[in-house]
Parts: structure tokens; sequence; C-alpha cells
């Protein structure tokens, strides 16, 4: 039933993501003042909603894209200071090269890589989802 894979697949990345999350954690969190309404790292069950960073993957069908289907990863500091696009970009490759070395860790039994499609990151590859 492709329906369980799916979920199986997005708990995975959802896994991976925030062990992604922690890491930039443990790098950022001293250098910006978080958002007033951000509650501080830690304080909810889900990282994506609580800390500096807010780091999500949401699935498309890849239209017009590069490398077709996938999963496009959306980070964001979460703080009313001027992020420079310097550190947006370092953000990004830090979380794309990490990505990249635990995506076989995560996903053992599929080819699965990340690379920048456009401006944004995109997990690709067969999900081994079946046809629609």
């Amino acid at each position: 039933m492709p329906g369980g894979k799916i979920v199986k697949i997005e708990k995975r990345i959802y896994d991976l993501l925030n062990e992604v999350d922690h890491a930039l954690e443990n790098k950022y969190e001293n250098k910006y003042r978080l958002h007033p309404a951000r509650p501080e790292r830690g304080q909810t069950t889900n990282p994506t909603r609580d800390g500096l960073i807010n780091i999500t993957a949401k699935f498309t069908t890849g239209i017009g894209s590069e490398h077709g289907k996938g999963y496009n990863v959306d980070i964001k500091l979460k703080t009313l200071e001027n992020v420079t696009d310097e550190v947006k970009n370092e953000v990004d490759e830090i979380a794309l090269k990490m990505i990249k070395e635990k995506l076989p860790e995560f996903f053992p039994e599929r080819e699965l890589t990340i690379d920048r499609d456009g401006n944004v990151i995109k997990i690709h590859g067969d999900f081994f989802l079946g046809s629609i």
C-alpha cells in the first residue's frame, strides 16, 4: 500500500531532519536572539516548533524541476534579527552536507541523494512508491 510507504518514508525524513536541526541549533543558537513568539529549544516535543532553527521537508511532484519529484527541504532561522545571505547559505550548505552523509544511514535500501534544485534543496531519487 503506497500510503503506508509514504508514512514510513516521511517518518525517516523527519528523524533525519531532527538530527540536522539539533546540530544546527548547537552551532547557531547563541548567535541570534530567538523570535519572541518562538519557544526556547526543547520546550516542545517537535524541534520544528521551537528553538532558532526550523527545518522541514515537503513532497513535490517536481513539475519544472531539474531533479523531478522529491522532498524540498526548507530551513529558516526564527529571529527578528537580520540574517545575512552569507549566513543563510552557510546554514544551507551545512544542512545539505549533513543530509547527504546521513541519507544512506536512514535509507540504506534506497538510492536517494540531495542536491540544489534551482534555489531549493531537494532530496530525490527512487522512493519506490509505485505508480499513481
